[in-house]
C-alpha cells in the first residue's frame, strides 16, 4: 500500500496541539504507542489512510500533515483575557474550532437576513466604549424591558428568559459545554465566553462548561460588548486591566445587582459572610455566585475568601452533574444552538434552498435524515 510522504514533525505538532498524550492519541488511532513513536520520530511510514485517520483524529486538515512547518494560528478576533493574572498561551484547538464555527454560523445568517430584506441592527456598536455604566446598563434594560431585577423565579429561569429577550433584538446566543463531543471539552480557565459583532448577525457565545451560576454575568458581560462595538475573547477575570473587560464587568454587575440596594442589603456583622447570600438570592434573584462576585467588587470581602468560595461551588456543581442524566439529543442541540439561527437553517433545508449537508453542518453534525425530528423539536 502507498505511503503518505508526510512531515513527521508534523505530526507531533497536531497530537500536541490537540491535548492528547501519546498513550490517549494511540488509543484513539487503535495503535500501539510504540507505533506512534515510530511515525513521530519519522523512522516508520505511514499509509494515506494512517495519515487521514490521523488528521481526522487530530482535528486538522489533512494537507496540514505535508506542510515543511507548522501553520500560526490566530484568534480572528481580539483576545480580552487578561495576561496579568495568568499567561495566554497558545489558543487550544478546540477554541480556535468553535470561533471558526460561530464565524461560519455569523456568515450564513448575515446573508439570510440580507435575503429577507432586514434591516442592519440597531443594538450593535449602541453605544461605546467612552460611555457611562450607568448609561449602558439603562439602554440595555429599556432595550430588553426589564426591571431592576425579577420579582419571581430564580437564576436559572432569569438566565433564560434574557436570552429570549435577547434574542428578540436579533443577537444570536450560543451556548455549549463541548464542540461537538465530550472527548473536546470547553475549558472555562481558557475562556468564559465571547462577542462577535456584526452589522447584521452578532453573537454571543456562552461556555456552559462553568457553572449555571456564573453564566449570567458571563451572558450579560457579552451583551455589553456587542452594545459598545467590542468584539472579543473574555474569561471573566474579577482582575481585569483592559478598559472594555473593565466597562463590562462593571455592566454585568450593576445590570443584576444594583449597588445601592445590595449595599443596604448587605449584613457586615453577620459571623459568617456567605451567610448574607441566601436571602440576597431571593431578593435579587441571581446565583451566590454573582452575589459574590459583587461583594467582591464592593470590597465586603477579600479576593481570597471569594475564590475559594468559588472554587467551592464549581466543585458542587461538577459533583451533581456526574450522578444527573441530560436531556436527550435534540433538546440538547435546541438549547445549545441560538433557536432563531436553528429555525433559519431548518427552514431552508425543508424547503430546498439550503443543502441538507451544509445545514448538518452549521447544526454542528446533525445528520440530514433527522432534520424533521430537529424540526419538530423547534415547532418549524
Amino acid at each position: 500500500m502507498a505511503t503518505a510522504n508526510i512531515n513527521s514533525e508534523m505530526l507531533t505538532w497536531a497530537r500536541t496541539r490537540s491535548g492528547y498524550s501519546l498513550s490517549v492519541f494511540a488509543s484513539k488511532c487503535a495503535i500501539s504507542e510504540e507505533r506512534l513513536v515510530q511515525w513521530e520520530s519519522g523512522t516508520h511510514a505511514m499509509t494515506f489512510n494512517q495519515a487521514m485517520l490521523f488528521a481526522e483524529k487530530a482535528h486538522i486538515p489533512f494537507g496540514y500533515l505535508f506542510l515543511a512547518t507548522p501553520p500560526v494560528e490566530m484568534l480572528p478576533i481580539p483576545d480580552l483575557r487578561t495576561p496579568g493574572s495568568h499567561p495566554v498561551h497558545q489558543p487550544s484547538a478546540e477554541l480556535l474550532d468553535l470561533v471558526k464555527l460561530m464565524l461560519q454560523r455569523q456568515e450564513w445568517y448575515r446573508e439570510y437576513l440580507r435575503q429577507q430584506l432586514v434591516e442592519p441592527n440597531p443594538w450593535v456598536g449602541r453605544l461605546s466604549m467612552h460611555s457611562r455604566v450607568d448609561t449602558i446598563v439603562d439602554d440595555i434594560r429599556q432595550a430588553l424591558q426589564v426591571g431592576l431585577y425579577p420579582e419571581r423565579g430564580n437564576s436559572d429561569a432569569y438566565y433564560r428568559d434574557l436570552i429570549t429577550r435577547i434574542e428578540s433584538l436579533g443577537i444570536l446566543v450560543m451556548r455549549q459545554a463541548n464542540l461537538g463531543h465530550f472527548t473536546r471539552p470547553l475549558q472555562v480557565e481558557e475562556f468564559r465566553g465571547f462577542a462577535i459583532t456584526d452589522e447584521y448577525a452578532p453573537i454571543i457565545f456562552v461556555n456552559h462548561a462553568d457553572t449555571p451560576g456564573a453564566r449570567l454575568f458571563t451572558l450579560i458581560h457579552e451583551l455589553c460588548h456587542i452594545w459598545i462595538g467590542q468584539s472579543g475573547i473574555s474569561d471573566g477575570d474579577t482582575r481585569a486591566t483592559r478598559q472594555e473587560e473593565l466597562l463590562c464587568n462593571a455592566v454585568a454587575a450593576v445590570f443584576l445587582v444594583p449597588e445601592e440596594e445590595f449595599t443596604q442589603l448587605w449584613q457586615p456583622d453577620t459571623e459568617h459572610w456567605q451567610d448574607n447570600l441566601a436571602p440576597l438570592e431571593l431578593h435579587f434573584r441571581v446565583s451566590k455566585w454573582v452575589l459574590a462576585r459583587r461583594a467582591l467588587t464592593l470590597k465586603f470581602i477579600r479576593y481570597d475568601d471569594y475564590a475559594r468560595y468559588i472554587a467551592g461551588l464549581k466543585a458542587e456543581w461538577q459533583k451533581r452533574e456526574k450522578s444527573d442524566g441530560g436531556p436527550d439529543y435534540y433538546r440538547t442541540k435546541k438549547a445549545q444552538i441560538s433557536l432563531p439561527f436553528s429555525r433559519a437553517v431548518v427552514g431552508q433545508a425543508l424547503s430546498g434552498q439550503l443543502f441538507l449537508r451544509e445545514a448538518s453542518s452549521l447544526l454542528d453534525g446533525i445528520k440530514p435524515a433527522n432534520l424533521p425530528v430537529f424540526a419538530k423539536e423547534l415547532g418549524v
